[in-house]
């Protein structure tokens, strides 16, 4: 009877085995998506440092300058505001992270969206939506819900919107929350941020409008093509334009004419997306968890934009309520310059392991 068992048990071992293979096909996406490799990067909490000692404030944009040595960041006036302040918001770093120049004080109240056209000039969004306290500053002195083009001199070279007021039509935004400049000076625009307009608007260089996703009355959507939160814009070399649907936890995809072309789930609640030269995708989540986004973890998720495959994330322990990192963009080196909202800090995080 003893060696009559050995076939049993040996049974018993296949049918196990099965029943894991079944098992281990009904993980759920999300799972799969962050069963990636260690995290192969190691972070400096407090990177950059401001003129004269200043505090940094909410990190609410970061792109590389086209020169490939200096970083160029949008903070909200050593706080999480700058209206009624008399401080620069827009500091261009050094390697080191020292600043060589500042600039753009007094020309926003909230700033939220950034970018850098191919020509070098600065693109910054008021983020506020109307009824959102932390515009109630800026609205009173006549400012917000505009798009702001500088010259690295800080000089103004356009507006797109009306200063402090809010609108839904071809003129007006609500709270815009993020821009993109296309290669050809098309001005993409995220509008707006929680509670604004819901859309995605095209424009000329010279400001005209173009084209317009989603938006309308009762714009807030769950459907394919419209948006909830559509917190932030990104393009790759293809020239297919990321939509961070933030809302929505999901990344939709367009090409210029504004068909839409995917819809990725598996980079979490995405605040902010960064593609590098190499379409190498960074998707920050600051928002994961119970409160917003449960049974996943935040962090920062790196992948192929090409192929949608995650290789790396950075996990974020430190938060479970409030927003972690929502800004982000990488240098020629492949090293992450992030900005943490709810700990009001900047972050570098430079890759140690293949």
């Amino acid at each position: 009877m003893r060696f009559s068992s050995f076939p049993d048990r040996k049974m018993s071992e296949l049918k196990m085995a099965l029943v894991l293979s079944i098992l281990a096909l009904l993980v759920p996406v999300h799972s799969l998506a962050q069963a990636v490799s260690e995290n192969p990067y190691q972070v400096n909490y407090h990177w950059g440092e401001l003129s004269g000692g200043r505090e940094m404030g909410v990190v609410t944009g970061v792109h590389p300058d086209p020169d490939g040595e200096h970083m160029w960041i949008v903070e909200r006036c050593s706080t999480n505001q700058c209206a009624g302040s008399d401080l620069p918001p827009i500091h261009k770093l050094d390697a080191q992270g020292k600043v060589v120049k500042s600039l753009g004080a007094g020309l926003f109240a909230w700033p939220h969206g950034f970018d850098l056209d191919s020509e070098g000039n600065l693109w910054v969004t008021e983020g506020a939506p109307l009824g959102d306290d932390r515009g109630a500053d800026g609205f009173a002195l006549g400012m917000g819900h505009q798009v702001i083009k500088l010259n690295q001199d800080g000089e103004v070279l356009m507006r797109l919107g009306e200063a402090g007021v809010a609108g839904d039509d071809a003129t007006h935004f609500n709270g815009p929350s993020a821009v993109q400049v296309a290669a050809n000076g098309d001005v993409w625009i995220a509008d707006g941020h929680r509670g604004g307009n819901n859309r995605v608007l095209k424009f000329s260089a010279d400001g005209k409008l173009l084209l317009q996703l989603g938006g309308g009355v009762d714009s807030l959507s769950r459907e394919v093509g419209r948006f909830n939160d559509p917190h932030d814009l990104k393009m790759d070399s293809q020239g297919r334009l990321f939509v961070a649907d933030r809302g929505n936890n999901r990344i939709q995809i367009f090409d210029q004419e504004g068909e839409l072309l995917s819809i990725w789930t598996q980079f979490g609640r995405p605040s902010g997306i960064w593609i590098d030269d190499n379409d190498k995708i960074y998707v920050a989540d600051g928002m994961s968890g119970d409160q917003w986004n449960p049974g996943w973890q935040r962090g920062i998720r790196i992948g192929d934009a090409k192929t949608s495959w995650i290789t790396d994330f950075i996990p974020d322990f430190e938060v479970q309520n409030g927003s972690g990192i929502e800004f982000l963009a990488t240098d020629a080196e492949g090293s992450i310059y992030a900005g943490q909202v709810g700990r009001q800090r900047f972050e570098k995080y430079v890759r140690v392991r293949p």
